[in-house]
């Protein structure tokens, strides 16, 4: 299932893209985007495991660029 989210707190694009690779890695994760400049993440993944690859995404967010939250 994909889903859209606001996600704030990310200084630069190359902080993105790192943040994107990183959300990608998370197993259940099919694929990942971050639009920078529109503050939007997508995520399409497992729908029995969406909440908790959320919270893992915000932990990898946050060892790249700390007060990253994604909004739910």
């Amino acid at each position: 299932m994909k889903k859209k989210f606001v996600i704030e707190g990310i200084d630069c694009a190359n902080c993105a893209s790192k943040m994107e690779e990183a959300i990608n890695k998370i197993e259940g994760v099919n694929s990942a985007t971050i639009n920078f400049f529109a503050e939007k993440l997508t995520i399409d993944a497992d729908d029995d495991k969406f909440e908790d690859i959320i919270v893992q995404a915000e932990k990898a967010c946050n060892k790249v660029d700390r007060g990253v939250t994604i909004k739910r």
